[in-house]
């Protein structure tokens, strides 16, 4: 049992649901990440979700694709930000979950790549362009190191392939709310809320929903439904514009309402 799955274990002993704050590392400098994470995991987050910046991130909408590029014009790089994890494993105490797109594990090295993050304390990994399918060319080292390969499920996604990608992973699963890029909404699809019910029925991990939640009434809503919601545009512009404080409010106070399903 890794930190993901004895962090959700407490959270149901408590009857509380997740946060999961996600950054894009290097926006802003790679120096100031110990720092971010430090502050994160001081307002509460469950777990943190690291994103890698890439040149072609298919998966984020223009908020995160901005903050990718002002880190790639600082120079951020994924050795970069291994490095830097070194550092702040030795404060945080949270989960931490790497996001990044296969390409910059390839470039890498797939052994490197997770020889490396296990080193430095990293829990999970989310490769949004890695279907099931071909995801052997990574699962046996990644189980082999003990951190978790997070798994995405989308509207679209058929009942049966819902029941079969809950079933191989042991940290959560991750439930995109949009049809889409990710970026913060107004509306959601009016089959959301059905959609979250079933895949909770059928998942045999906890269910996080992310994407396009910005709001307190919004993860207020969507968490009626699952076991947590994952925050990243609206967390990347409160760092941005530093409003610390509203991050602060925003964090402090789904702790205080949220519970279990």
């Amino acid at each position: 049992m890794n930190r993901i799955e004895k962090s959700f274990t407490i959270l149901k002993e408590n009857n509380k649901k997740a946060f999961i704050p996600y950054i894009m590392a290097g926006d802003g400098g790679l120096e100031g990440l110990v720092d971010q994470l430090s502050l994160l995991e001081r307002f509460g987050a469950t777990a943190i979700e690291i994103g890698v910046p890439f040149s072609d991130p298919v998966a984020d909408g223009p908020t995160i694709q901005r903050a990718g590029l002002r880190a790639l014009e600082n120079g951020t790089t994924l050795r970069g930000i291994i490095a830097e994890l070194e550092k702040a494993r030795e404060i945080i105490s949270i989960p931490i979950i790497l996001m990044t797109y296969l390409n910059p594990i390839y470039s890498y090295g797939i052994e490197e790549f997770v020889r490396d993050i296990r080193k430095v304390g990293v829990d999970g990994c989310i490769i949004p362009d890695l279907p099931i399918e071909e995801e052997d060319i990574i699962t046996s080292q990644l189980e082999e190191a003990q951190v978790e390969l997070i798994r995405l499920v989308t509207l679209t996604t058929p009942l049966e392939r819902i029941r079969t990608i809950s079933s191989k992973g042991r940290g959560f699963l991750y439930t995109v709310t949009v049809k889409g890029i990710t970026g913060a909404r107004n509306e959601y699809d009016a089959n959301l809320h059905q959609f979250l019910k079933t895949v909770k029925e059928v998942s045999s991990i906890p269910v996080m929903a992310g994407f396009g939640i910005s709001t307190k009434d919004q993860i207020t809503d969507l968490t009626k439904h699952c076991d947590g919601v994952i925050v990243g545009s609206k967390i990347v512009d409160l760092f941005e514009q530093n409003r610390l404080r509203e991050m602060e409010e925003l964090m402090s106070s789904f702790k205080q309402e949220t519970k279990m399903v």
